[in-house]
């Protein structure tokens, strides 16, 4: 491991940033060579996205939705670990939202991993 506490601090409080504000260009630089994604869907493992470019363009997508929030619930990182705890809403009924957490891993200040998961009935 050669990412310190700090560092992975910043670079997983930057990538929520990009979609609690709708940037998906911020997330150009967060994202490393040889990224490995798994989403929340479809169940029960979720699609796999591996390299840059694929997690990339995922995670953009997700990011430019006007119509999806996020919001974080709890930030955690710990060496090159970090989890954030969210809420994503896509309408305005209660019922229109899921809780989930992100698993991620940061190398060399850039996010390597990325696995996603859902409160599911």
């Amino acid at each position: 491991m050669n990412t310190d506490s700090e560092t992975t601090r910043e670079i997983i409080n930057r990538f929520h940033n990009a979609f609690e504000k709708h940037r998906p260009e911020d997330l150009d630089d967060l994202i490393g060579e040889g990224c490995v994604l798994e989403n929340t869907t479809p169940a029960p493992d979720g699609a796999r996205y591996e390299g840059r470019e694929a997690c990339l363009d995922f995670w953009k997508g997700i990011a430019s939705s006007a119509s999806l929030v996020f919001e974080a619930e709890e930030i955690w990182h710990s060496e090159d670990r970090g989890i954030i705890r969210w809420q994503l809403r896509w309408g305005k009924s209660p019922a229109d939202r899921v809780r989930g957490v992100n698993i991620m891993r940061v190398r060399d200040g850039k996010i390597v991993e990325g696995l996603g998961y859902v409160k599911g009935a």
